[in-house]
C-alpha cells in the first residue's frame, strides 16, 4: 500500500484521555530512572554497559543475533574474533555513544547527525535513498505491505519536516514522550535509507530523550520491549498508515517506556549492589589494592585485562597483573586465556546482563563465584 504522508505536526488530537493517563506513568518511571543513574559513581559504567544491551536487542529485531559472550569478546580486540553479528552490534553501541556525546552538547538532532549514525552502522556513505524500488514486505508471505516515498526530493522534504519537528520547542504543545512516539513512526514511515532504518530510528529515540533532558545518559533500551512485542510493533506502525488513529501506537510506546524504565532501574540497582559488594570484599580481603578507579574498571565491561587496568589506573604492567591475579585468587574475577592473552571476567556482572536483574534480589550474586 502507499500512504499519503501529511506533514508534521499531526492535525488530529493525539493527547487522548488514555494517552494522558499512561503518559503520567511513563514520566514517573523515566524520572526515577534518570535519578537512579546518579547513584553510579562513573557515568561510563552505564554508558558502556547499557549501550551494549540496547545494541544487542535493537540488532536482534533486524535478525542480527549474537550472544552476550560473543558480543563482549568482539569488543576486546579486532584481531581475535570474526563474528560478523557481534561486530555489527558493537558498531551500533559505538554509533549510539558517539551520537550521544554530540547531542548532549548541541541539544539538536540534525539531518547530518541522522545520516552520520546510519553511515557508521552500515559503513557506507550512501545517504538518503536516491533510487526507487524500496518496499517493505511481510517476512513470511513476501507480500508488499507498505511502499515508502520513492523519489529523493520527497525523502529530503519529509526528513526536513521531521527534523524541524524534532527540534521545535517553542510553539509545540505536545509532550516530549508523545512527540518521541510520533517521531519514531514518521522516521520508519519515511524509511529514508537503503539499510539500517530500524536501528537508526531506535537510536534517535534515545537521543531525543537526551535532547529534551528527560534522561542525562542513554540508559533506556526500548528495543527489549519492542522485540518482546515485535508483532504488535509492526502491526501498529502499519495501522496508523491505514486509519490515521495515533492512540494505539502512542499507548504502545508509552507503555514501552514504562516497562523498560522499570527493567533498567532493576539493572542499575543490580549493578549498584554488586559494586558495593565488591567494594566491601576488596576493602576487607585486599585493602592494599583498593581504589574507586579499580572498582570502576571492573564494572565498565564484564571482561578486563592487564592493559586496560594499566591504562586506566596509570600503574605499571606488573602492578596491573598483580591486582588482577589477586582479585582472581579470591574469586572476584575469573581468569581465562583467550588467544595469547589473559582476560579476567566479572562473572556476576556478566550474569546480570545475560539474565537480567529480578525485581527483588533475594540471593547475593557474589556467592555464586567459585573460589
Amino acid at each position: 500500500m502507499t500512504f499519503d504522508i501529511p506533514l508534521l505536526p499531526p492535525t488530529t488530537d493525539v493527547e487522548t484521555k488514555p494517552v494522558l493517563k499512561q503518559l503520567a506513568v511513563a514520566h514517573r518511571y523515566l524520572a526515577l530512572l534518570d535519578g537512579k543513574c546518579a547513584a553510579i559513581p562513573n557515568e561510563n559504567i552505564l554508558i558502556n554497559t547499557l549501550a551494549l544491551q540496547e545494541a544487542k536487542e535493537s540488532s536482534a529485531i533486524e535478525n542480527i543475533i549474537t550472544t552476550h559472550d560473543e558480543l563482549y569478546k568482539s569488543q576486546l580486540t579486532n584481531n581475535l574474533f570474526n563474528n560478523a553479528a557481534a561486530k555489527e552490534v558493537s558498531r551500533y553501541a559505538e554509533a549510539l555513544k558517539q551520537a550521544f556525546q554530540v547531542i548532549r552538547k548541541t541539544k539538536l538532532i540534525a539531518n547530518k547527525d541522522i545520516r552520520g549514525i546510519q553511515q557508521y552502522l552500515e559503513q557506507n556513505d550512501a545517504g538518503y535513498r536516491k533510487n526507487p524500488g524500496t518496499v517493505l514486505k511481510n517476512d513470511k508471505t513476501g507480500e508488499v505491505v507498505y511502499t515508502p516515498p520513492q523519489d529523493h526530493a520527497s525523502i529530503e522534504k519529509y526528513m526536513d519536516n521531521l527534523v524541524e519537528f524534532i527540534n521545535e520547542e517553542e510553539g509545540s504543545d505536545l509532550d516530549p514522550l508523545i512527540k518521541m512516539a510520533i517521531i519514531h513512526h514518521r522516521f520508519e514511515t519515511i524509511h529514508p535509507f537503503y539499510d539500517g532504518n530500524g536501528r537508526t530510528g531506535r537510536i534517535i529515540n534515545i537521543l531525543y530523550l537526551i535532547k529534551t533532558d528527560l534522561l542525562k545518559l542513554p540508559v533506556l533500551y526500548l528495543s527489549r520491549y519492542i522485540i518482546q512485542h515485535k508483532a504488535d510493533y509492526y502491526n501498529l506502525l502499519q495501522q496508523i498508515r491505514a486509519t490515521g488513529d495515533w492512540e494505539p501506537w502512542v499507548l504502545f510506546i508509552l507503555k514501552g517506556i514504562e516497562e523498560t524504565s522499570k527493567q533498567s532501574l532493576h539493572l542499575i540497582e543490580g549493578i549498584q549492589k554488586l559494586m558495593l559488594q565488591y567494594k566491601k570484599r576488596i576493602r576487607t580481603e585486599l585493602p592494599k589494592i583498593y581504589s574507586q578507579d579499580l572498582i570502576n574498571n571492573l564494572f565498565k565491561h564484564p571482561y578486563t585485562k592487564i592493559e586496560f587496568l594499566e591504562e586506566e589506573l596509570k600503574v605499571t604492567r606488573q602492578t596491573a597483573a598483580t591486582y588482577l591475579n589477586r582479585l582472581s585468587s579470591v574469586g572476584l574475577l575469573l581468569k581465562v586465556k583467550i588467544g595469547k592473552s589473559n582476560f579476567y571476567i566479572n562473572e556476576p556482572l556478566f550474569s546480570l546482563f545475560k539474565d537480567g536483574a529480578p525485581v527483588q534480589q533475594t540471593a547475593d550474586p557474589i556467592t555464586t563465584i567459585t573460589k
